[in-house]
């Protein structure tokens, strides 16, 4: 896969339509309200309130501590992990627009909302390269773009942010049902880096982007990859993490 088409599908979907329209009133998407962004801030201070998390998986916690207990038995690929919200309602039905119909209206407002979460926007400064979680091929062809991509660009320069770098090898089988171990078995070798370009992360600070965080088994190995080719710092920053189950 490569050329024009591939070309193609990682430019970014906004381009695609007058940057003005993205300035235009409209409804909130939650509330209705009018004349409004796509989310109002009310819907925003109510819907994703600021939540002490994990600080390498972003896992809810209590307070008084900084860390889960899965990730001090074993620590994560991870030097810091940060979530914008929790994937419930209304974030579930917000993102399924943005990513399965490709309502492109998301993702300047998502973005911003990721990039006004705690110690992002210093991670993002600080880092040297964004890299987007890839997608495999099939799914890249089946939804014509790339929804961590689309978030990327509008959280830091786009000298910053490369979609080619770190390469999806191979779609994997459902994770749902499996355990975190099992999970992390399932993705050996579903990532790696574009051969040529495999030392372009050497002593390298890395900012991961994705849409949905839900074991975090996919950042851990993707990160893996990245520690693995020497990578001295690796922040991952997503937009919603699924909770634990209880």
């Amino acid at each position: 896969m490569s050329g024009p088409w591939l070309a193609g599908l990682l430019r970014p979907i906004s381009s695609l339509r007058p940057a003005w329209l993205a300035h235009l009133p409209s409804q909130c998407a939650v509330c209705h309200a009018w004349p409004s962004r796509r989310m109002c801030d009310d819907c925003v201070m109510r819907f994703a309130p600021p939540t002490l998390r994990c600080r390498t998986c972003a896992s809810p916690l209590p307070d008084g501590l900084s860390q889960c207990g899965d990730c001090v038995k074993q620590a994560p690929p991870l030097d810091a992990c940060m979530a914008a919200c929790a994937y419930v309602w209304p974030w579930p039905e917000c993102i399924a627009q943005f990513k399965f119909r490709g309502d492109a209206g998301w993702a300047a407002p998502l973005a911003t909302l990721m990039r006004s979460t705690p110690w992002v926007e210093p991670a993002l400064d600080a880092c040297d390269l964004v890299l987007p979680m890839p997608l495999s091929r099939e799914r890249l062809r089946e939804r014509g773009f790339n929804q961590a991509y689309e978030l990327a660009c509008r959280l830091a320069p786009k000298s910053k942010c490369d979609a080619t770098l770190l390469l999806r090898t191979r779609e994997t089988t459902a994770q749902s049902g499996l355990t975190r171990a099992e999970r992390l078995r399932n993705l050996q070798g579903a990532f790696a880096l574009e051969p040529l370009r495999a030392t372009a992360v050497q002593g390298k600070r890395i900012v991961l982007v994705d849409d949905v965080m839900t074991s975090g088994a996919s950042m851990f190995s993707a990160a893996q990859v990245l520690r693995t080719a020497g990578a001295v710092h690796i922040t991952a920053v997503v937009l919603a993490r699924t909770d634990p189950p209880s």
